[in-house]
């Protein structure tokens, strides 16, 4: 007699039957990591919601597709690196403002955001896991959505992207890559060794989640508590303490980007700290701590969202600060439509 399916085998074969249930089953422990895997090539969660869905259609109408020669992990992986590389190719790559021209000495009054580019966006990492999703990665989880990381990729061709991710962040072997990129190895080791190049020269070592381990937690928080605090009382002191040297502050959608503690200065006390009543709530974004701001608009009524600020430390002190604009950004951390 032989033995009874076990729960994942007899859940696809009630979805290739075109039971959906059975296929939500089969896929829901995997769609975080899918969803970020979405991200990094992508560098927007809202491209990353749309090419996951796009994926497990993809995989739900082609589900015959899979064999079983290997495992269902990696055959999604397949059906979605393959999404992303049709958006990518679509769409083109994300920026940051860094990534489009020179810094500001001083501050930019009334500026517009700028529409027509396609902007790199924060990403809510609460479902991540801290530890690679494979035995060969090299990256975390976290460590492999972290702004200057995930920034760096978007200046990778898409095949150098999904090799480098398959490859150092999810663990799989430079053959299985070839097989889900529909290629050869020899190409896959080629392409990684083009993209190792680039990220080693865009992406900063330490990484955040080493830098957060270094200081720890209470460290974090009280920075992060400082930093809400200096600007809720507009105290410029207070904040500069804060910063290093060569501190940078982006914006995006705008343009501008401020770049050394003289610059920041004057931006920060002609812009943040006048232009009205902040509240502030911490949350993680990329890894790495943040803020979600609220800002008062008017003399009374409640505080509405206005930024995810997304800082990057070193050491004990802000090296960036990076303010995604946008109120569309709070619902995705969780964060309440308006503060008192």
């Amino acid at each position: 007699m032989s033995e009874p399916f076990s729960a994942v085998t007899e859940d696809l074969v009630r979805a290739r039957g075109g039971d959906d249930a059975a296929f939500t089953r089969l896929v829901g422990p995997l769609r975080a990591e899918l969803h970020a895997h979405c991200y990094r090539m992508l560098g927007s969660a809202h491209d990353a919601d749309d090419a996951l869905q796009d994926a497990l259609l993809r995989a739900w109408r082609g589900l015959d597709g899979f064999t079983g020669r290997g495992t269902l992990r990696a055959w999604l992986y397949t059906v979605a690196t393959r999404t992303c590389l049709d958006l990518v190719q679509a769409r083109g790559r994300r920026a940051l403002p860094m990534d489009l021209g020179p810094s500001s000495a001083h501050a930019v009054l009334g500026e517009a955001p700028l529409t027509e580019v396609a902007w790199l966006g924060p990403y809510a990492d609460a479902g991540l896991g801290a530890g690679p999703a494979g035995p060969g990665a090299r990256y975390e989880q976290r460590e492999a959505v972290e702004l200057a990381f995930v920034a760096a990729l978007q200046h990778l061709p898409g095949n150098q992207r999904a090799a480098l991710l398959l490859f150092e962040v999810l663990g799989f072997s430079a053959a299985e890559i070839a097989e889900i990129m529909d290629t050869s190895a020899t190409s896959v080791n080629s392409a990684l060794a083009r993209a190792r190049r680039v990220i080693a020269d865009k992406a900063p070592s330490p990484s955040q989640q080493q830098t957060l381990r270094k200081i720890g937690d209470a460290r974090v928080r009280d920075l992060v508590g400082r930093f809400a605090g200096a600007l809720e009382r507009g105290d410029a002191d207070a904040l500069i303490t804060l910063l290093v040297e060569d501190v940078t502050w982006s914006m995006p959608p705008l343009p501008h980007w401020y770049h050394g503690l003289a610059a920041v200065t004057d931006f920060a006390v002609r812009v943040p700290l006048v232009c009205g009543s902040w509240r502030h709530l911490p949350v993680s974004a990329n890894g790495q701590p943040a803020v979600g701001c609220y800002l008062l608009p008017g003399p009374d009524g409640a505080h509405l969202p206005w930024a995810v600020n997304v800082l990057t430390l070193r050491g004990d002190r802000i090296a960036a600060v990076t303010s995604f604009i946008g109120a569309e950004h709070f619902a995705r951390f969780g964060l309440p439509g308006s503060l008192p």
